[in-house]
């Protein structure tokens, strides 16, 4: 999940206490002149900067995305987890800070994510089979799979089940 960092509004802070705020990133004290609010805790304007580039967050604009214990500028952000592919389902756009489901290298907005026969919904936990590009739910899945053996329908070597993660 995309997480904007200046999206909270800081707590007030009165001139006085400005030298009692600790930094984030390097834990000391805070007496700029000018300090950034971001993921719930201050920083100094210099320590908060992209897990990737590096580059200075406060510099570059007014936002910043956390994800998998990163602190992303927006160019790494989509970079390491954006999309500017399609959904393979519906064949709409995806947007970056969109949560997605994948399956063999594809990609799914989660209401997409869906079994081909019953049009339910895939959630987490959940265990599906991928066939020729298509889902279906373990109660679905082809009638050739409980078999133990291939028809038509399968071009591709069998798959085992998956499972949502």
């Amino acid at each position: 999940m995309v997480n904007p960092g200046g999206s909270a509004q800081p707590p007030p802070v009165g001139a006085g206490s400005l030298s009692w705020k600790r930094c984030a990133g390097c834990g000391g004290k805070i007496a700029d002149r000018f300090l950034l609010y971001a993921m719930d805790s201050y920083w100094h304007s210099r320590c908060l900067k992209c897990s990737c580039c590096q580059a200075q967050l406060g510099e570059i604009g007014t936002s910043c995305y956390t994800k998998s214990g990163m602190i992303l500028c927006r160019n790494d952000y989509i970079r390491l987890f954006g999309n500017s592919g399609a959904c393979s389902a519906c064949g709409q756009s995806i947007p970056a800070s969109e949560l997605v489901m994948r399956a063999q290298g594809n990609v799914y907005h989660l209401k997409c994510f869906t079994c081909s026969t019953c049009r339910n919904r895939l959630v987490p936990g959940d265990r599906f089979h991928y066939i020729n590009g298509s889902l279906f739910c373990e109660h679905d899945r082809p009638t050739a799979l409980i078999n133990g053996h291939l028809s038509s329908l399968q071009t591709n070597p069998l798959l085992p089940d998956q499972k949502v993660c």
